[in-house]
């Protein structure tokens, strides 16, 4: 094998975990309750970029409708702890189950498709399942879901005194999903995602089972989304339709490794970090106008970073390398 792949592979490990024993002790000199409530926000959607990542990324199909697995993660949980008195962390693996049985099932008809029809496909299907629940009374349907907090408990994973255990629990979901791409990436799924990414018919003459790889990265992807999802419901305790199945959350997903560097390791983390915090600060300061300044700034900031660094804010630091190289 080859040892500077090996190097690279140690230095990622090493790297992400002295970057996240630093997050860790962040919050200890933060105390600023809309601060923490921006990095909670930020961790949970590095989880869900790179979780998007997985299939759109690494795989090729490119999915603009993930918020579908995001709703179900965050419905399944609230149901069964509103309905049934089923704990959250129950719920989160039942959310995660679905989502990815519901993502293969999917993925049997939308795989046959390819390039943009795929993805219009996964818009589709998105919406018609934000129809299904908004007309859904046992659900709520438009009304959505209160979720009834009954006093600080991990247990029941509710908090009302402090947002602490939720960035922790963030944090902990970006790892996971970081780990989950580290560790798949040089598996044999990884080499097969890229090699279907690249070229499908190559890989399959050489053997690239490619139907079943798109399956195997939309189950992971849909599974870890919906983790997310029910994080989510926890964390703001109401969900209706719009809150978490509407498209702006496929969306936000999707961006943060695209701007990050889409099909890399590190991007959608990059991304998060720049696009998430952008997003808050702008909409809080110069979102009251109500002309849509924010959004604005925003879309133009993000425009003009796409245009400077096509390949993501990642390849900043591959150019770095290759000029210490030379040098």
């Amino acid at each position: 094998m080859d040892t500077n792949f090996v190097e690279r592979r140690r230095r990622d490990l090493i790297t992400a975990a002295g970057l996240a024993a630093v997050a860790a002790i962040v919050p200890l000199f933060v105390k600023d309750v809309y601060v923490q409530n921006i990095m909670v926000l930020t961790l949970m959607y590095a989880a869900l970029s790179q979780s998007w990542n997985i299939l759109s990324g690494y795989c090729g199909q490119i999915s603009l409708g993930h918020a579908l697995y995001f709703g179900l993660g965050a419905y399944t949980t609230a149901l069964l702890f509103t309905k049934f008195g089923v704990l959250p962390w129950f719920g989160m693996i039942a959310g995660g189950l679905i989502s990815a049985v519901i993502a293969m099932a999917l993925g049997y008809p939308c795989f046959r498709l390819g390039g943009h029809y795929f993805a219009i496909a996964t818009i589709v299907i998105a919406e018609i399942g934000l129809l299904l629940i908004q007309n859904w009374d046992w659900a709520g349907a438009a009304l959505g879901i209160d979720i009834p907090v009954r006093g600080d408990s991990w247990l029941k994973f509710q908090f009302t005194r402090s947002k602490l255990p939720y960035f922790y629990f963030a944090l902990a979901l970006a790892c996971i999903a970081w780990f989950v791409t580290w560790w798949l990436e040089d598996s044999k799924w990884g080499y097969w995602w890229r090699a279907v990414k690249d070229n499908p018919q190559a890989a399959e003459s050489l053997g690239v089972v490619v139907f079943n790889s798109k399956m195997g990265a939309a189950a992971v992807s849909a599974f870890l989304v919906a983790v997310g999802g029910s994080f989510y419901a926890q964390f703001v305790s109401y969900i209706d339709p719009g809150s978490v199945m509407g498209f702006q959350f496929s969306l936000l997903m999707a961006l943060p490794a695209v701007l990050g560097g889409i099909g890399t390791l590190w991007g959608p983390l990059l991304g998060a970090v720049i696009l998430i915090p952008l997003t808050e600060l702008t909409r809080s300061y110069i979102g009251g106008s109500g002309r849509g300044v924010d959004l604005i700034v925003y879309g133009t900031l993000i425009v003009l970073i796409s245009l400077a660094l096509p390949q993501g804010l990642v390849s900043l630091f591959s150019r770095s390398k290759a000029k210490g190289a030379t040098r």
